[in-house]
């Protein structure tokens, strides 16, 4: 279904927000724009929002599976303009959000389904996931000079790491919050503002009245920030992303300095959640 633009969903939209979880994919581009809802839907959100500008063309039988929004991904504050207006819409819903040329990977996520896991995850009384937003960039940059290929896919396997996370000068370290680094924006640090490095992300969570998503991926409650309960360990997830890739291959002020993402620490992405796990980019806490 289509919308004229963010009011129109908000008013007329609401059939696809009576049941979560419920998927928001911003496009930012038209890369891998299909592929990303697909998957999305393969794993099992009831509803898929696409904010997308004019130029988007779907084949019509996947745009007839979607909820379609114009919307101005390039606009200032779009993703938390977005993200929040469908929070205030629809409290208690799980939501999920993510960019196009970006692949959600929860632990099993090959035989389980996303609503399975997020019930587990409620059972242990977490209203949000951390998400570790994994770089892949493409092997030979030659063939794909975007950096984008799904059949010829790598990732770091080592360089990740976690430093304490503190609000204001002279304060603690905030509890059970850390802040994660690694993978492109590590490695090639000098190209990527200071603001920007983290690859954490709270991707997935319960919308609740009052929340609000900020601009550095994290939200107004800080108890959704945190990486686990205070008990134990909890899921936590991985968001597979051609982003960091893609920005560094369109700013021309790396495009002309950086000729090969891979290094001696790269291996291919086999596209399966027990790869992450096996590196440490997931956990499955309590869950088997």
């Amino acid at each position: 279904m289509f919308y004229g633009d963010l009011q129109d969903f908000l008013s007329n939209g609401k059939a696809a927000l009576a049941k979560g979880p419920v998927a928001m994919i911003l496009v930012e581009d038209l890369v891998e724009v299909d592929t990303t809802i697909r998957h999305h839907q393969n794993i099992g959100f009831a509803s898929v929002l696409v904010f997308a500008p004019d130029e988007l063309v779907l084949p019509p039988e996947l745009e007839a599976t979607v909820h379609r929004i114009r919307f101005d991904t390039h606009a200032d504050a779009a993703m938390q303009t977005a993200v929040n207006a469908v929070i205030k819409a629809a409290p208690g819903i799980w939501m999920y959000y993510c960019f196009n040329a970006e692949y959600l990977f929860y632990p099993f996520s090959e035989t389980r389904s996303v609503a399975e896991m997020l019930a587990f995850h409620t059972e242990e009384r977490r209203d949000a996931m951390l998400c570790y937003v994994v770089d892949l960039y493409a092997g030979d940059l030659a063939d794909h000079p975007d950096a984008v290929s799904l059949e010829d896919a790598y990732m770091d396997r080592s360089g990740y790491y976690a430093l304490g996370r503190f609000r204001g000068r002279d304060s603690e370290a905030m509890e059970r919050q850390l802040d994660f680094f690694g993978g492109l924006r590590w490695r090639f640090e000098e190209h990527v503002p200071f603001e920007r490095r983290r690859i954490d992300r709270i991707g997935l969570f319960r919308a609740a009245p009052g929340l609000t998503l900020r601009e550095d991926h994290t939200f107004s409650d800080e108890e959704y920030n945190t990486y686990a309960c205070q008990w134990h360990h909890n899921l936590t997830a991985a968001i597979c992303s051609f982003r960091t890739a893609k920005a560094l291959r369109k700013n021309p002020g790396s495009r002309y300095e950086i000729h090969n993402f891979r290094w001696r620490n790269s291996m291919p992405f086999e596209w399966h959640s027990q790869q992450l796990m096996d590196l440490g980019l997931m956990e499955p806490g309590q869950w088997f």
